[in-house]
């Protein structure tokens, strides 16, 4: 699995290329959510045009950080699955749940209509 990390606007953008499968593509997609999330990023679109194929692992790890991401007050959407990859979230019935988008342009500019969630102020 490759990955490449580019920002547009205040999205950043995650390519992904290759198997996101057990063992690699699952611990790789947590690592880089999860630094990411920890870099302060609220608004992460994970590119998967390049994805070849997704098992039940890639799609767990998938699912985790879309709740990550909303669990710190960050939105985690879907560019672009392939015909393979868009299938096997449908037959998870995992697709529903996403917010999947076939063009960059439109993932981006959607973004930018969308407030993070107001937090809590620390208490005194």
């Amino acid at each position: 699995m490759h990955v490449d990390v580019r920002q547009r606007d205040d999205v950043i953008i995650v390519d992904l290329q290759g198997r996101l499968v057990a063992g690699v593509g699952d611990e790789l997609l947590r690592a880089i959510t999860n630094e990411l999330l920890a870099e302060g990023w609220q608004k992460i679109l994970l590119n998967l045009d390049q994805v070849t194929i997704i098992d039940s692992s890639g799609i767990g790890e998938l699912v985790s950080s879309w709740k990550i991401s909303s669990r710190f007050g960050a939105s985690f959407r879907i560019l672009r699955p392939g015909d393979q990859v868009a299938r096997s979230l449908q037959l998870s019935q995992i697709m529903p749940l996403l917010e999947v988008y076939e063009d960059e342009d439109a993932a981006v500019e959607a973004f930018a209509a969308w407030v993070p969630p107001a937090r809590p102020e620390a208490e005194e």
